[in-house]
């Protein structure tokens, strides 16, 4: 056999994500992703490894920037093959590709602007990495793939797609490449969700396979034991409904606000906290929230129960889709209580910031956080205890309840992982342990190895294997 296998991405690093694989002279990309870590953003700018006209075909996992961001300029830079993925992945991935492109614009804009003035330049060309016009070019290329279906790429090689069970529509990968009457199995693992999440069936489970290409962005660690969503929920909604306050939600647009609308769609049904106004603020996140409404057959089963019984937590009462930024400055001048989900989820961006600046000083408002948020963030100057912090310019004490519910995460930790590979019926004849800080990422690769007695590679950045 001869198959390489190399890591342009997602290397000892969790964004980025970028996998070549090459077998019987076709050339293969398992996702397409941004890098978005500081130190690695050179590498959005770096011609790509291989020329982009000699793709076959790119697959993606799931609509995540840091899997599917850089599709735009690959498209713009000659690939011209099919992009395979689900029908929901490709929808979304669409959404924020757009978007992508118009934060690409207006940063460069914006730097542009900040260098004439001070009379320097930065480290990268200010111009956008890709544009909005680049973004829709690459839509054509879009090609839906329905869960279990084999995919012919050609000589010998095949894709089919399974349920990952970590944002709608995402997907793990099995590549089958036979060659000299001999075949081999692939399986990039795409990021894997936890079990038992609200809207979303659990991840595929998979019996024998040759190789696999995991994540292990918590690979480290476990979840904190969280209590109750529902309950932390209603607590926190009860208590800032006595107070007379606000409940400001900074959210992400995929899945996370979906799943923040699950559960206050299910303690309105339980009448556990007061009938309420609750406004999604994000047009991003009102566009994947009409995906979700049109890919209902990708549900659990508690949620298709919902749907049937015309329970849908799109659709509850009170519940508002804010589209015009004049919507969204109306919410301020409301009197009562009533929760607005806006985004950006780390508060870097986007309309969130207009509703801390009302709520932030009020004693009877809570912001509520349900991501994690990385350092340097003003989420994370907030969930640190900062006593002022610096909102659209202005410096304002912070004298709100602060909150924070960590049973959120979409991403499998180190136990389900293992669970996950109790499934297998053989070891598989190596296994390579990506998408994770290279800590986490190395810690896991000697857990399995230590526990199970497999053959782990670690990968860094550009590592070529030959898979026999």
């Amino acid at each position: 056999m001869q198959i390489k296998l190399t890591f342009l991405g997602a290397a000892r690093n969790v964004t980025g994500s970028r996998y070549l694989l090459e077998a019987n002279n076709i050339r293969l990309l398992v996702d397409c992703g941004l890098y978005q870590e500081r130190d690695y953003l050179y590498r959005n700018w770096e011609p790509f490894p291989v020329p982009p006209d000699s793709l076959n075909a790119v697959l993606l996992t799931h609509a995540h920037v840091d899997h599917c961001g850089y599709i735009p300029k690959l498209v713009r830079d000659g690939f011209s093959g099919e992009i395979y993925c689900t029908a929901a992945t490709s929808e979304i991935a669409q959404i924020i590709l757009l978007d992508s492109a118009h934060l690409q614009e207006e940063d460069a804009a914006f730097k542009k602007q900040r260098h004439e003035r001070e009379s320097r330049k930065g480290p990268y060309p200010e111009i956008p990495l890709y544009t909005a016009n680049d973004a829709i070019a690459s839509f054509a290329y879009f090609e839906p793939a329905k869960y279990g279906e084999s995919i012919s790429l050609g000589d010998g090689l095949k894709a089919s797609f399974y349920d990952a069970g970590h944002v709608l529509g995402s997907s793990m990968i099995k590549i089958s490449v036979n060659q000299d009457g001999e075949s081999r199995t692939i399986l990039f693992s795409g990021d894997v969700g936890s079990r038992d999440r609200p809207i979303l069936k659990d991840p595929s489970i998979f019996r024998e396979i040759d190789y696999i290409v995991i994540e292990s962005t918590y690979g480290d660690r476990l979840h904190d034991e969280p209590a109750d969503i529902s309950d932390v929920l209603a607590e926190i909604i009860n208590s800032t409904w006595k107070a007379g306050g606000n409940i400001v939600v900074p959210s992400f647009a995929l899945q996370r606000s979906q799943e923040i609308l699950y559960h206050m769609n299910e303690l309105l049904l339980q009448n556990r906290i007061p009938q309420m106004m609750v406004f999604l603020d994000s047009p991003m996140a009102i566009k994947i929230t009409e995906v979700f409404k049109r890919h209902s057959e990708l549900f659990d089963k508690e949620m298709s129960s919902l749907i049937n019984q015309n329970k849908s937590p799109f659709t509850f009462p009170g519940l508002k889709m804010v589209q015009t930024s004049d919507e969204s400055k109306a919410l301020n001048e409301m009197l009562g209580t009533i929760m607005i989900i806006a985004g950006s989820g780390m508060c870097n961006g986007g309309r969130v910031k207009h509703h801390l600046v009302t709520n932030i000083s009020r004693e009877d408002s809570t912001i509520l956080f349900v991501g994690y948020q990385a350092i340097g963030t003003l989420g994370r100057q907030i969930i640190d205890g900062a006593e002022k912090v610096r909102i659209l310019g202005q410096t304002y004490p912070v004298r709100a309840k602060i909150a924070q519910i960590n049973g959120f995460s979409s991403h499998a930790d180190r136990d389900d992982l293992l669970k996950w590979f109790d499934g297998l019926t053989s070891a598989p004849k190596r296994v390579f342990v990506t998408h994770g800080e290279s800590s986490s990422a190395q810690c896991f690769g000697k857990y399995l190895s230590d526990k199970m007695g497999w053959n782990v590679l670690v990968p860094e950045y550009r590592t070529e294997a030959l898979l026999e």
